[in-house]
């Protein structure tokens, strides 16, 4: 399984904060925010449940699991 985070870009924008912000919040570097967002890193439980706070939203709107192809 692959985690799916397309969605965090789109929402971290929706909420009016920049990755450098988003990254402060949470406890991370901006550039642990940038490979997230672009699915090179999948991010802990403790880290998604952090910036799914950080957003006042689910880490279910954030990230998903996509099955994949063989």
């Amino acid at each position: 399984m692959e985690v799916q985070t397309s969605d965090l870009k789109q929402v971290r924008k929706a909420a009016g904060l920049p990755q450098a912000q988003l990254a402060q919040l949470t406890g991370v570097s901006r550039q642990t925010i940038i490979a997230t967002e672009r699915g090179d890193y999948a991010p802990s439980v403790y880290l998604a449940l952090r910036i799914a706070r950080a957003l006042d939203t689910t880490v279910e709107e954030i990230f998903s699991l996509q099955e994949e192809s063989s």
